[in-house]
């Protein structure tokens, strides 16, 4: 590959901490990429997430930088751009209220069923986001700690996203982050958002690099790697800055 045109990235555990605001060396990282490609962030959150872990939190620059970030919320059923006066939308494909009951109905009564609704949590279980409903086993505001050690092989999430899966067929259930199950229409997963991206960009998958800390094949960053995208593997937010580091200098400017 050529030097990529468009850079795109997973934000929990690659760009921040899972749920946490990106560290001011990422910002600043962030920036440079801008200056010499297009930035994209693609992940299964909700823009609000987006808005305080990332956009809020990058070093003040100008429009014509910012112009070049492109935002994913959800895994492209929405689609964002930045403006000097804040966040503009391109589009945001959500769900019936129909599609919402039946999924949010039927994820609550298979985790009570398999005994996985918990009764200590940090914030809702369930969660609309428009485009897709969630369910966060611990909380959407759980700490890393307590995410990481509460299903560390990933049985329990497996288990509920077949369950769920099985009484909504004509709905996307799927694995997202290490505590949560994410319901979308179908064929919604991160490959799905990159082809929207190159579609609304005009740049080619083969011009794009997508940077993800959970391209293993059950991992949600996988179906990109799977589409023949070019991908590299970080481990964490560190992990992603030393590769900026290294890949940034050998960027053309604009």
């Amino acid at each position: 590959m050529t030097s990529p045109r468009l850079v795109a990235f997973d934000l929990d555990d690659t760009l921040a901490p899972s749920k946490s605001a990106i560290d001011p060396r990422i910002g600043d990282l962030l920036l440079q990429l801008a200056e010499r490609v297009e930035v994209a962030i693609i992940s299964g959150g909700q823009l609000q997430q987006f808005r305080t872990q990332v956009v809020e939190r990058l070093p003040r620059t100008d429009a014509a930088i910012l112009s070049h970030f492109h935002l994913m919320p959800t895994c492209g059923t929405q689609y964002y751009r930045l403006t000097p006066d804040g966040v503009d939308t391109v589009y945001a494909h959500s769900l019936t209220d129909d599609e919402k009951s039946r999924a949010l109905a039927a994820v609550e009564e298979e985790a009570r069923r398999l005994g996985l609704w918990e009764s200590t949590t940090w914030g809702d279980i369930l969660e609309d986001r428009g485009s897709q409903i969630t369910f966060s086993a611990l909380g959407q505001s759980a700490p890393l700690e307590a995410k990481t050690a509460w299903d560390p092989t990933g049985e329990k999430k497996n288990a509920l996203r077949d369950a769920v899966a099985a009484r909504i067929p004509d709905l996307e259930v799927r694995s997202g982050g290490s505590t949560s199950v994410d319901i979308t229409h179908r064929g919604i997963d991160k490959a799905y958002g990159m082809r929207r991206l190159a579609e609304q960009t005009g740049i080619h998958l083969d011009d794009m690099l997508f940077v993800g800390d959970r391209l293993d094949e059950h991992g949600n960053d996988y179906p990109v790697l799977a589409m023949g995208v070019t991908c590299h593997a970080v481990d964490g937010w560190e992990d992603t800055a030393e590769f900026l580091d290294g890949l940034i200098p050998t960027l053309p400017t604009r």
